[in-house]
C-alpha cells in the first residue's frame, strides 16, 4: 500500500485536531490528490463535519456503512473484517465514517493486546483490524493519502489507530493543559511503538500486519484568540516552551534551545479563524472555500484567502515529509 496513513493525535481535547484533519482533507483534494479521511474517534466529529443530518441519521441507524460495520464480524467471532463502505464526499475525496458504537471496541482491543505476545492469530487480527480495513479502501479509491482522526485519550482504540499509521501529526494549543497532554502522550507513544515491535516478533507468518512506524512528522500550533483573562506574557510563555517539550517528550531528545520560528518540527502556526467558523458550518464547507454568497465579504473574504494559503503550505509540508507527490488540480 503506497498511500501513507497520517494520524492526527493529541490526548488533550479541544486543540482543533478534528478541524485540522477535515480542512487538510479538503486541501489535499483541492491540490489534486485522492484522499481518504478515516474517523476513528468514537465521538464521530469528523464524520459530522462531512455529512448533513440526514446522512448522519442513516449511518447511526445502520452501522454497515461505518468503521464499526467493517470490523463487526471479527469482533462477534463470525468471521474476519468485511469490505469497508467508503463514502464519496466528492470525486477524489472519500470518508471511512465513524460511529458512536466504536467505543464498544475498547475492551476487546485492550483484552487482545497481551495475547499478541503469545502469538495468537485472532489477537493480531483484532489489533490490526483498522489497518486491514483501510488497506482495501486505499486500493478501491486509488488514494494518494489517508488522514486519520483519533480521539483525545490514551486508550486501546487510539493505540490500534496509531499502530495502523505510518506518521503522526500532533496538534497543539499554547496553554498549560495542551503541554501536559504532550508530556503524557510522548512516552506512551514511544512505548506503544516498542511494544508493537516486540509483538511482531511472534506474528503469524501468513498474516499481513502494519509495521507500526508511527513516525512523528511534527506539530501544528492552533492559536486560540487571546482572552482578557489570559495575559499575553502567559501566552508567549507556553508558545516558547512547545519546541522543547515536543523534542524531549515525543522525540526523546534533549532540547537544544531552538525557538519555534526555527524549529524544523514546527509544521505550522495557524491563526484563529473564529469569525469564519459559523459561516463554514452553515455552508458545510471548509473555511478556505467560503464565497461571498456564504457571507465571506470584505475582511472575511481576506481571511478566507489567508486561510487557504496557510492550509496549502501546511498540506505541502506534510506531504513532502510523508513522501507524497501531489498533482496540482487543473481547473
Amino acid at each position: 500500500m503506497s498511500a501513507p496513513i497520517i494520524a492526527f493525535f493529541n490526548n488533550k481535547g479541544g486543540v482543533g485536531k478534528t478541524s485540522l484533519a477535515y480542512h487538510l482533507a479538503w486541501m489535499y483534494w483541492d491540490l489534486g490528490a485522492k484522499v481518504i479521511a478515516v474517523d476513528l474517534d468514537p465521538q464521530a466529529n469528523l464524520t459530522a463535519a462531512f455529512l448533513d443530518e440526514a446522512g448522519l441519521e442513516d449511518l447511526q441507524s445502520d452501522s454497515s456503512h461505518t468503521i464499526v460495520g467493517a470490523v463487526e464480524p471479527l469482533l462477534k467471532g463470525t468471521g474476519d473484517i468485511r469490505e469497508p463502505k467508503v463514502l464519496d464526499i466528492q470525486e477524489g475525496l472519500y470518508l471511512l465514517a465513524g460511529d458512536l458504537k466504536l467505543s464498544a471496541l475498547e475492551d476487546e482491543l485492550a483484552e487482545q493486546w497481551p495475547h499478541c505476545l503469545a502469538g495468537r492469530e485472532r489477537a493480531f487480527r483484532v489489533i490490526s483490524a483498522f489497518w486491514r480495513v483501510v488497506r482495501p479502501s486505499v486500493r478501491t479509491a486509488e488514494a494518494d493519502i489517508v488522514l486519520v482522526d483519533l480521539g483525545p485519550n490514551l486508550g486501546a482504540i487510539n493505540r490500534a489507530g496509531l499502530i495502523a499509521s505510518d506518521h503522526v501529526v500532533v496538534p497543539l494549543a499554547p496553554d498549560l493543559f495542551s503541554l501536559q497532554g504532550l508530556r503524557n502522550l510522548g512516552p506512551q507513544f514511544r512505548k506503544w511503538r516498542i511494544d508493537w515491535k516486540l509483538r511482531l516478533s511472534n506474528r503469524p507468518l501468513d498474516l499481513e500486519l502494519p509495521e507500526g512506524s508511527m513516525s512523528p512528522l511534527g506539530y501544528v500550533v492552533l492559536q486560540h484568540s487571546v482572552r482578557l483573562d489570559r495575559p499575553v506574557k502567559a501566552y508567549d510563555k507556553w508558545m516558547a516552551r512547545i519546541p522543547g517539550e515536543y523534542r524531549i517528550f515525543v522525540l526523546d531528545e534533549p532540547h537544544d534551545g531552538t525557538t519555534m520560528s526555527a524549529d524544523p518540527h514546527n509544521l505550522a502556526l495557524l491563526k484563529n479563524y473564529r469569525s469564519l467558523v459559523p459561516m463554514a458550518q452553515e455552508a458545510r464547507k471548509p473555511i478556505f472555500m467560503l464565497k461571498s454568497g456564504d457571507g465571506a465579504i470584505g475582511s472575511h473574504f481576506q481571511a478566507v484567502l489567508e486561510a487557504k494559503e496557510a492550509f496549502r503550505k501546511l498540506a505541502l509540508r506534510i506531504a513532502e515529509r510523508a513522501g507524497v507527490t501531489l498533482p496540482q488540480r487543473l481547473s
